[in-house]
């Protein structure tokens, strides 16, 4: 291989020797332009690596390897010829390509370049890599630094400690506020759910059931009393079973019985055709196909004749004045049933304690819509639903916990003792598996124990 001529290296400012005098005036202009950049660029055959020269400047000098370039392409831009650029031993050697056979390159024409600032570029100083990551790493520490000091668990002071502990003990600590929640929104299309009136009803029912309260009436009554009453609602209860009558039909039937027998002396052998004569009159009133007389006199075991019954249905009207409109507990159990936020087997647990309430006279002295919040907060109770009295339910039945406390004892008593009572219609219609035999649940007894605060 034939041996390279050395060039020696040449100072900057100097004048730069090369290979061949350049003829062509614009091959020179060319080759001032290149040789007046000065930056670390890597300069190839086709440009700056496609990009506009001004922006890959730094203040780097001009290194042995970057001049040869530069004197590469200027040599090609003039000849048409491929030369390159090598340094050995720190001296700049220009050489042809392989493909040519590998012969040395002659030397060059000396040149005179001067080496000047185009006053027209833009010289971006480019950061050093190595500074960069140091102070992208000081950054990362002090930030990591602040997020482990904002991450502390502040300290406690001693008075904090005893006001937290003071509020505890006296119930004053923040509560998460229940929610109230719209019962109505899913039923803003349906017209037979009136949601533009409901809440004007339900105020006229509050403001109704104070008119239509009775007396307790049972000290008035020679010939009959409270167990009487017992039996007999039993036994309704049956008998509407039997025909399968609308829930209304019972309710508004006991409505019937009280508020006559709260007017009227009643023998005992005509207790049983104020009950059947009720019903007749409430089924008129709530069904679509109404059992007939002779169905109730037949279920009575033809104890009293169709004529007798009929008159009894015209003395009971007449006692009450045709009022037959009335608040029961019925109507206020679907809408606090609605507010509790119902499923099956909350509600067949809501109508078995009401029917186990109002089969009891103890219960008369409460209005109906008591009887009903007191029946779902016990219901609530029993499922161990948390918390057992919302804020929703407060709103639309108007009583707080403390209000219902001495009404659900009383429902409570009686789910315990359903089970061992002699009257078990109702304990039974209830352990039926097809309504989630709720009877056989354990009752709510820690409503019971006489140390819980009402």
């Amino acid at each position: 291989m034939a041996s390279k001529p050395i060039v020696p290296h040449q100072p900057r400012g100097a004048v730069v020797t090369g290979l061949g005098k350049q003829k062509n005036a614009e091959a020179e202009r060319k080759n001032r332009r290149v040789l007046g950049d000065i930056g670390n660029l890597v300069v190839t055959n086709k440009g700056v690596e496609g990009k506009p020269l001004q922006q890959q400047l730094n203040r780097r000098p001009v290194t042995r390897s970057f001049c040869a370039q530069l004197l590469a392409n200027a040599q090609a831009a003039g000849e048409n010829k491929k030369l390159a650029a090598l340094v050995i031993d720190g001296v700049v050697v220009l050489d042809e390509p392989r493909a040519q056979g590998g012969r040395a390159a002659k030397a060059a024409a000396p040149q005179k370049v001067t080496l000047k600032p185009n006053p027209d570029m833009v010289i971006e100083i480019t950061p050093d890599t190595e500074e960069e990551n140091k102070l992208q790493k000081s950054i990362n520490q002090r930030k990591s630094r602040k997020g482990e000091r904002s991450s502390k668990k502040k300290a406690q002071t001693m008075t904090a400690v005893l006001t937290a502990r003071s509020k505890i003990a006296c119930g004053l600590t923040n509560k998460p506020q229940d929610p109230i929640y719209n019962i109505d929104a899913a039923d803003v299309n349906d017209q037979l759910a009136v949601v533009e009136y409901i809440e004007d009803i339900y105020k006229f029912y509050k403001l109704d059931e104070r008119e239509s309260q009775f007396p307790d009436y049972m000290g008035s009554q020679p010939d009959i009393n409270d167990r009487m009453r017992e039996i007999l609602v039993d036994w309704l209860i049956e008998v509407h079973n039997k025909f399968e009558l609308m829930p209304e039909t019972l309710y508004l039937t006991l409505n019937i019985v009280d508020r006559f027998l709260s007017k009227e002396i009643v023998t005992r052998r005509e207790l049983q055709l104020v009950g059947i004569a009720a019903m007749l009159i409430a089924s008129k009133y709530e069904e679509i196909w109404a059992p007939e007389a002779n169905d109730f006199i037949c279920i009575s075991d033809k104890a009293y004749t169709r004529e007798q019954l009929l008159v009894m249905e015209k003395t009971i009207l007449g006692k009450l004045e045709w009022s037959l409109t009335v608040p029961t507990p019925f109507v206020f159990l679907v809408r606090f049933i609605k507010a509790s936020g119902p499923d099956q087997e909350m509600e067949n647990l809501v109508f078995f304690l009401a029917e186990l309430g109002i089969m009891r006279y103890t219960t008369i002295m409460y209005c109906p819509s008591m009887i009903a919040a007191s029946v779902v907060y016990a219901a609530r109770c029993t499922l161990n639903r948390t918390p057992f009295w919302t804020e929703t339910l407060k709103l639309h039945t108007g009583y707080i916990e403390a209000q219902l406390m001495d009404c659900a004892k009383l429902l409570v008593s009686f789910h315990t003792r359903a089970a061992e009572s002699k009257l078990k219609v109702v304990y039974r219609k209830y352990s039926n598996p097809q309504r989630g035999a709720v009877a056989l649940l354990p009752p709510a007894k820690f409503l019971l124990d006489p140390s819980k605060a009402c």
